[in-house]
């Protein structure tokens, strides 16, 4: 699979080359007109050059839809952790796994938001973790058991033994507590209303 990458992506880089060299000899001169004029009135009138020129450019499209298939196909594999089942292959998305993971760190009290980023490599499952914290805590103490936390739930589910990496980043420690002066949310203002002075019984 690495060799066909590698392969694509020096086919893409010859072709592109030849072309900006191309341009860049037409833009100064180094290539005339007349040359040019020639090579195409000699494809157009010789029936043996044009079928070549036309299998030329069938088999580039042929190699550049191939390669684009398999760097997406890649890509795409990339994003999903696969094993393998008695009855067939299982593949997970990332995306499934960093729910889960803000799933389960959003039910610390301590941890305000988190904004988890699911990564898989030849070294496991990768974790890149943002979190914002409520209140002061003694940090290291709550990201050890979180970091603990996570690979253990990950494994567990996903029911395999693959390495997980998990790394914290404390953004923010937020606090719940609003500034003096100002009302939360939906509290209600009383306002006091202006006395009425007495006026007596009116006379009927």
């Amino acid at each position: 699979m690495r060799f066909f990458t590698f392969i694509g992506v020096v086919f893409y880089t010859l072709v592109l080359c030849l072309i900006g060299g191309l341009i860049m000899s037409f833009s100064l001169h180094l290539i005339q007109m007349q040359d040019v004029e020639h090579i195409l009135q000699a494809v157009y009138n010789f029936s043996d050059l044009r079928w070549t020129t036309g299998l030329i450019g069938v088999l580039l499209v042929i190699i550049s839809f191939s390669f684009a298939r398999l760097i997406l196909g890649k890509m795409q594999k990339e994003r999903t952790i696969a094993f393998e089942n008695p009855s067939g292959m299982v593949t997970v998305s990332l995306a499934t796994v960093e729910d889960l993971v803000k799933r389960l760190t959003v039910q610390i009290p301590e941890i305000k938001d988190t904004r988890p980023e699911v990564v898989a490599s030849k070294k496991g499952i990768e974790i890149d973790l943002r979190i914002i914290l409520r209140t002061e805590v003694n940090i290291p103490e709550l990201t050890s058991k979180l970091q603990e936390l996570i690979k253990s739930r990950i494994q567990d589910i996903l029911g395999v033994e693959e390495n997980v990496l998990v790394r914290i980043h404390v953004a923010k420690i937020a606090s719940d507590e609003e500034p003096r002066g100002r009302k939360k949310k939906g509290e209600t203002e009383e306002r006091e209303e202006p006395a009425v002075p007495f006026q007596g019984y009116a006379k009927l």
